[in-house]
């Protein structure tokens, strides 16, 4: 009990090195797409409509993105 438990174990600290990594070998598009996406909170149409291009193409590359960052980590 004199001990105080961290939820950072070495693992945690690993994921979040690795996930840093494989965005960071993402095309600026797919990082700008990514990030309007999952951290603004914006739809494929927004983002589409932001980028100037279709929602199916922000379909496919988000899709990619996701893909490439599943394959490197």
């Amino acid at each position: 009990m004199d001990q105080v438990g961290d939820n950072n174990d070495d693992n945690n600290w690993l994921d979040e090195i690795a996930l840093k990594e494989a965005i960071s070998d993402l095309s600026d598009r797919e990082k700008r797409i990514l990030t309007m996406r999952f951290f603004q909170g914006k739809t494929q149409m927004e983002v589409a409509s932001e980028i100037g291009i279709s929602q199916a193409q922000v379909s496919r590359l988000e899709k990619g993105a996701l893909g490439k960052i599943k394959r490197d980590i």
